[in-house]
């Protein structure tokens, strides 16, 4: 498989950081993290295997700044998460959608 047939993003750290792409399931949770804002998200409201190692990866691969705020839960199975908020300011330049669009 190539990453053509991946989820993509090209994005840069606003004001002055360098483009750069990032493929997959850390693309997916990039662009999770961007439309939710302020809001954050959680493994909870958007579920998906290993939501915790994509943000690791985010941060540590690609220097991007992600907060993790820990909250409790009750449920069935009572306990606590984490909700992510992505503190970097980041710009899409590019992604398989819109240049897919523009093929």
């Amino acid at each position: 498989m190539t990453h053509r047939s991946k989820i993509w993003v090209r994005v840069k750290v606003l004001p002055d950081g360098e483009p750069m792409t990032i493929y997959g399931r850390e693309a997916w949770c990039l662009r999770s993290l961007i439309e939710a804002g302020e809001k954050g998200c959680t493994p909870i409201s958007h579920p998906g295997p290993r939501f915790a190692a994509y943000v690791h990866d985010l941060r540590h691969d690609f220097g991007l700044v992600i907060e993790s705020i820990h909250e409790a839960h009750a449920g069935a199975y009572p306990g606590s998460h984490c909700r992510y908020v992505l503190r970097s300011s980041v710009a899409i330049l590019e992604d398989n959608d819109t240049a897919r669009a523009a093929a």
